[in-house]
């Protein structure tokens, strides 16, 4: 996890400088002569104390349906990294981020997100068997 702190800290910090926008962490309007452009700052922060909540809840669900899983545990960090896949692509969709990519690129999208599903529903399948 520290590899990815470092990778992603530099890249911030990269994008940050190129595009200097490290004012509008403290509320500065990227043009400075428009009021109007400023971040809504308030907003901004509690989304993302929401995003850090979300994500420090994800791991302690995780660990409590893990440990409900008896002998098929293995297969719990893999169906989480799925879902977490899944269900970020489908928001992507649903908010329109994907509205500028090619069809080529979103078809490729919905085929990754298909091919997670079934694999989803293979080791669901194979754990009932196990059962």
């Amino acid at each position: 996890m520290f590899g990815g702190l470092i990778t992603n800290g530099v890249w911030c910090a990269f994008l940050i400088v190129r595009n200097r926008s490290a004012g509008q962490w403290i509320g500065r309007a990227p043009d400075a002569k428009e009021s109007a452009d400023r971040p809504p700052l308030l907003a901004n922060y509690l989304l993302s104390a929401l995003a850090g909540t979300a994500w420090y809840f994800q791991f302690f669900f995780y660990t409590m349906g893990e440990s409900q899983m008896g002998k098929f545990g293995f297969s719990s960090w893999t169906l989480h990294m799925a879902s977490i896949i899944i269900f970020g692509t489908l928001w992507g969709f649903a908010f329109k981020e994907w509205k500028d990519a090619r069809p080529a690129v979103r078809n490729m999208v919905w085929a990754g997100v298909a091919l997670l599903v079934g694999a989803t529903v293979v080791i669901g399948y194979g754990n009932m068997l196990g059962a």
